[in-house]
């Protein structure tokens, strides 16, 4: 065990809650009303979280150490990552927590999870896995952090090593199998990931790099295929008529069996705004399509300036 003094750094972890209007894009599938954790990282008070509370959020509210709400301002958003970035219009007056290095984690690191004191004390925990995982709203990490015991207020909560340093950021409750047995564990994305799009982020709010093409559908991969389990109302597979059960077999003219080969086949293709070339199988009939991506982003509502 270490002397890390977890209820000093948890000071450093905030309630978040953000109201998102009805009407917004995100709100049937994320909720007008979205309560998380935030974490300090920076001097001038910045927050971390994971994109998916602040999302379109008009109105972000943070919970300081004293129980005070104070307003904040969502700043970026990175879908790549899954990271956000919130901006407090009053001082929180907390230490950041110093970034660590994910790199350095593997299958039985010894980690803690830091959520807000409203939520819950601060959590030991081990690293299960660093593995790859795929999404079934288009999103994929390349090495993402997979640890037991579940936390239950993961969303945004801090992953710290026993340095006391942030190594990830809490996104999921995701199932795992430990020695034939089905347990609940959390996913977090590798702190790492943010290092090299900060600064693109806090000054432009987006990371400096083309914005990945977004066909708005649900998948999942089952015995070597990749099947639709849903559309986004209003996206582009909507529009060229893609359906829930169609089976997505070749991107590109490339044939894809798992969430990982379609996402990259899709993103190699070109950037938002390109035309992707789809195969797809309905009931015994191929279906060749070509369906204009777009930049998720300019679907979204945008937040108002206070």
């Amino acid at each position: 065990m270490t002397g890390l003094d977890l209820y000093s750094i948890s000071r450093s972890v905030t309630k978040l809650r953000a109201v998102i209007p009805e009407d917004a894009f995100t709100a049937g599938i994320l909720g007008s009303q979205r309560v998380g954790n935030g974490v300090v990282i920076d001097s001038a008070g910045l927050i971390l979280t994971i994109g998916y509370l602040m999302t379109e959020a008009t109105d972000v509210w943070l919970t300081s150490e004293d129980g005070r709400e104070v307003a904040a301002h969502p700043l970026a958003y990175d879908q790549v990552t899954g990271f956000g970035l919130i901006l407090p219009l009053q001082k929180l007056d907390v230490p950041p927590i110093p970034f660590g290095s994910s790199m350095d984690l593997r299958a039985g690191s010894e980690v803690h999870v830091v959520s807000a004191k409203d939520f819950a004390a601060p959590q030991e925990a081990r690293v299960l896995a660093r593995r790859e995982f795929a999404g079934a709203w288009e999103y994929l990490l390349e090495e993402a952090i997979f640890t037991a015991p579940a936390h239950p207020h993961w969303s945004g909560a801090a992953l710290v090593d026993n340095a006391g340093a942030l190594v990830g950021l809490g996104s999921l409750l995701v199932h795992e199998v430990i020695a034939g047995e089905e347990t609940n564990a959390n996913m977090f994305v590798p702190i790492d990931l943010l290092k090299p799009i900060l600064q693109s982020l806090k000054s432009t709010g987006r990371a400096d790099r083309q914005p990945r093409p977004w066909l708005g559908v649900y998948a999942v991969e089952l015995a070597g295929k990749v099947y639709v389990t849903g559309v986004v109302e209003g996206g582009p597979a909507q529009s060229a008529d893609i359906r829930e059960g169609d089976v997505i077999s070749e991107v590109a003219q490339h044939q894809v069996g798992t969430l990982p080969e379609f996402y990259r086949r899709v993103w190699a293709v070109g950037p938002a705004g390109t035309g992707v070339p789809l195969t797809t199988v309905r009931g015994a009939t191929q279906i060749h399509l070509n369906v204009r991506s777009v930049d998720r982003r300019d679907l979204f509502k945008r937040p108002q300036a206070h």
